[in-house]
């Protein structure tokens, strides 16, 4: 896979890694700094890293799926693996300043 093909789809996996929200919160997973890493072999295989507002989150299997299929989707991609992390562990201060301005913390 060549470097250009790799960030092509790295931007597609960000574009719809943006529609995924958290039920809970109006803003997409990516804008709530909730991916910590997202990794694409040569294969096609991508391996995503991402955590969850808070441990016992009752939404996050829903999320977890919600990822899967929409970066399986992309054009280039193989197979996705979602991983959850705890480490490091969440905070606001991770959110983009938009995600701030929209839920009203700036």
């Amino acid at each position: 896979m060549t470097q250009e093909e790799r960030l092509k789809i790295e931007d597609g996996i960000v574009t719809m890694l943006k529609t995924v929200f958290d039920p809970e919160i109006p803003v997409d997973v990516y804008s709530l700094g909730l991916i910590y890493r997202v990794d694409v072999a040569d294969d096609g295989n991508v391996e995503i890293d991402m955590t969850l507002t808070a441990p016992n989150c009752p939404m996050g299997d829903y999320m977890f799926e919600d990822i899967r299929q929409k970066v399986q989707s992309v054009e280039g991609v193989s197979g996705v693996t979602v991983n959850l992390v705890f480490e490091p562990e969440w905070d606001q201060s991770m959110m983009t300043d938009e995600a701030r301005l929209e839920l009203g913390l700036m």
